[in-house]
């Protein structure tokens, strides 16, 4: 009789309070035959504040590459696994996707256990719009490459959601304004659910004036959210316009709409609203 297979739980993990996590993963980290961790020291710091003593081993972006292959045979060999990282839902800019990748193409039981994610409690405590976000991670630690990434996104109808170093913090939000403009809101969420947890908005000027002034600010780790939907308007009335004429004279306005919508990258809704309103203006 073949052996069955072990399970590789993706298991989330507390970003900073250690009460935030839930009864399933601790059951989970207890009940596994090993824990692949970002950095032990750190982890080791969540498994003894709940008792666990499962083994737990190193699997960081410098070892992925040699360890994944280990990995896997294990699972074969009906080994219970969980990954977990430093901090909130593994993978999310953090090793692990190779792993899963080839354990999946393996037909092994890949088993996610949800809980904390920085990004995604920075977005719901934004006030920012939430229905339709772009996440890029940590972007290049060089300004130019920064800047032409940002250029990228200058005419999103969306909210953009960043991960950015204390380092480089205050670089990245003269970046931001030198790029998209001033006419926007950035919500800086920094060091959540930790003792120090702070979370203000305002337009790049006057963040770069509070980092600048509050210089304490500038420490731990940040979310940053881009809403850049006054600039989005601005340049929606200027674009529009120019294709309004062409598209509504061959075209029914839903229809101009929708094209509308994938020339300018800008929400199918608003593209009707404006055509509607060039229409009873004719």
């Amino acid at each position: 009789m073949q052996k069955e297979t072990g399970k590789l739980f993706i298991v989330s993990t507390p970003i900073g309070n250690l009460e935030d996590i839930t009864f399933r993963a601790v059951k989970i980290l207890q009940d596994v035959d090993l824990i692949l961790a970002e950095d032990t020291r750190k982890s080791l710091k969540l498994l003894r504040h709940y008792q666990i003593e499962t083994l737990i081993i190193p699997f960081h972006e410098h070892n992925e590459e040699k360890k994944y292959k280990e990995i896997i045979s294990k699972l074969k060999k009906g080994i219970n696994i969980a990954l977990i990282s430093d901090a909130g839902t593994p993978l999310i800019s953090d090793p692990g996707y190779k792993l899963v990748k080839y354990a999946k193409q393996d037909k092994l039981s890949v088993v996610p256990i949800p809980g904390p994610s920085s990004l995604i409690a920075a977005l719901s405590a934004s006030g920012m719009r939430s229905d339709k976000f772009t996440f890029l991670g940590f972007l290049s630690v060089k300004s130019s490459q920064r800047r032409k990434t940002l250029s990228q996104l200058k005419h999103r109808d969306e909210s953009i959601i960043i991960f950015e170093s204390p380092k480089r913090v205050l670089d990245t939000v003269k970046d931001i304004k030198a790029i998209i403009g001033d006419d926007l809101i950035i919500c800086v969420a920094r060091e959540l659910t930790k003792i120090y947890e702070d979370i203000f908005s305002g337009s790049p000027a006057e963040i770069i004036r509070i980092l600048e002034k509050e210089t304490n600010k500038q420490k731990g780790e940040f979310v940053l959210i881009i809403n850049n939907y006054q600039s989005n308007i601005d340049f929606f009335s200027y674009e529009i316009d120019r294709l309004i004429s062409i598209l509504t004279s061959e075209l029914k306005p839903s229809l101009a709409a929708k094209i509308a919508s994938k020339i300018t990258n800008f929400d199918k809704d608003i593209c009707y609203k404006k055509i509607i309103e060039y229409d009873r203006n004719l």
